[in-house]
């Protein structure tokens, strides 16, 4: 393989250089871009080379680098005040925000909003609520899971053993059982048929047999899974999961993070198969690159009292004024920019697969699309090194990208992507992938 600094030029190693002495190892790059500027898909490095940006900044900037909506918005709160912490006081922009999310919020009856930071921090919101209502002590979540870093989000989580490894001992009561991948299904030889027994599975031996059912305070799902993969489960998945978690008196917490506010093409990826769940966690494209995080709930359950819960940044008025103006857009069109551009997405792709027979499955929904790569279509032996160097050899023909799973390359671009620089992108993944094959 290539040497990984390939195409970087001197500017961005002196950079590297100094970010290696000061910068904690922990962070994960996948390749040495250093970003100077961007405009909406396309970015440039600090030498001056320029990028067809297909990762948005992990999902977050939903209406591209520098809006200048989003910008002026900024920048006209930042010159009225930049803090005044929603924990103790109020300011306009903070309620205008829980306003609209309260009134976009898949849930039935009247709704309230918690703002946080980060997704981690609002999981650990919505996990600190579930136990406060429900006053049960375990939790249910998803094997190849992510919510965070956190150790509550770290605990509900099982993407990867280096993420939870030396931090032991985790927040105890948590039990993970087997998302609906489909493509790798554990129980497929036994059940070709599948008749969704990964849920059957759940409720006869997990519930009636490991944990009782009525020690459950939640249930955590990615409605579509991220970074264990861009996961989309069977139709008939989160319905039969919600109706379990009603039978038995659970919450349903959806982890919308990174499949929500627009990214699949409606405001919430469980809003695709009528799933209203009893929380939901949301934060990456909230605010187009500003750090916020929330959770919403019904008014009926988000009744726990004063100093329960705080965040002294959680709602700066930076990020609200900036999620405001993001709201605007998704409902001038983007929600619809994301579902033309996915399916042209995916049609590339699966032009694709006809000549690469390294592409295993191609899934998602609306801008949030994965590709698997595999040694063998036949046996689907996951072809991780071919991955890594299909992105480094995109990221030196001009293209970021970002890989999620075991063998997954992960699309995720701006909301308002056009598709002339769609399909330059995707020109270019083509060349990289022929390249490395």
């Amino acid at each position: 393989m290539t040497d990984p600094t390939f195409g970087t030029g001197p500017v961005a190693a002196g950079w590297l250089a100094r970010d290696e002495t000061v910068i904690s190892p922990s962070y994960t790059r996948s390749y040495p871009f250093v970003m100077a500027r961007g405009m909406g898909s396309e970015v440039w490095d600090v030498d001056g080379r320029r990028y067809i940006d297909l990762t948005a900044g992990i999902a977050v900037t939903a209406t591209g680098h520098c809006h200048p909506r989003v910008v002026r918005a900024v920048q006209e709160q930042a010159a009225r005040f930049l803090h005044m912490s929603g924990t103790d006081f109020y300011y306009p922009e903070q309620i205008r925000l829980g306003e609209r999310l309260a009134a976009l919020a898949p849930m039935d009856g009247p709704a309230r909003v918690f703002f946080a930071n980060s997704g981690a921090e609002a999981i650990e919101a919505a996990l600190k609520l579930a136990r406060w209502v429900t006053r049960r002590p375990r939790t249910l979540a998803f094997l190849r899971a992510f919510h965070g870093r956190t150790m509550g989000a770290i605990s509900l989580g099982a993407s990867r053993p280096v993420h939870s490894q030396g931090f032991s001992p985790l927040l105890p009561g948590v039990t993970h059982i087997p998302y609906p991948y489909c493509y790798r299904c554990p129980f497929h030889l036994e059940h070709p048929a599948c008749d969704l027994f990964c849920l059957r599975y759940v409720e006869n031996e997990i519930l009636g047999h490991l944990v009782p059912a009525e020690d459950v305070a939640a249930v955590f799902v990615e409605p579509i899974q991220g970074e264990g993969g861009y996961v989309v489960p069977p139709p008939d998945y989160l319905p039969a999961l919600r109706a379990l978690t009603e039978r038995h008196g659970m919450l349903l917490v959806a982890d919308e993070v990174q499949s929500g506010m627009g990214r699949t093409g409606r405001m919430f990826a469980c809003e695709h198969w009528g799933v209203r769940p009893d929380i939901v966690t949301v934060a990456k494209g909230i605010a187009s690159g500003l750090p916020l995080g929330a959770i919403m709930a019904p008014a009926r359950l988000m009744q726990w009292p004063p100093g329960a819960h705080a965040s002294t940044f959680g709602g700066n008025p930076l990020s609200c004024a900036a999620a405001l103006v993001t709201l605007d857009l998704l409902d001038e069109g983007l929600l619809e920019n994301a579902t033309a551009m996915g399916l042209r997405l995916k049609g590339r792709l699966e032009a694709m697969a006809a000549s690469h027979r390294c592409i295993g499955d191609i899934r998602g929904l609306g801008l949030m699309v994965g590709v698997e790569l595999v040694r063998d279509r036949e046996t689907r032996e996951p072809a991780v090194e071919l991955r890594n160097a299909v992105v480094a050899e995109a990221f030196r023909r001009g293209l970021l990208l970002l890989g999620c799973g075991t063998s997954v390359v992960r699309f995720m671009p701006a909301l308002n992507i056009p598709a002339e620089l769609l399909d330059e992108g995707m020109a270019i993944f083509a060349e990289a992938l022929a390249a490395v094959e």
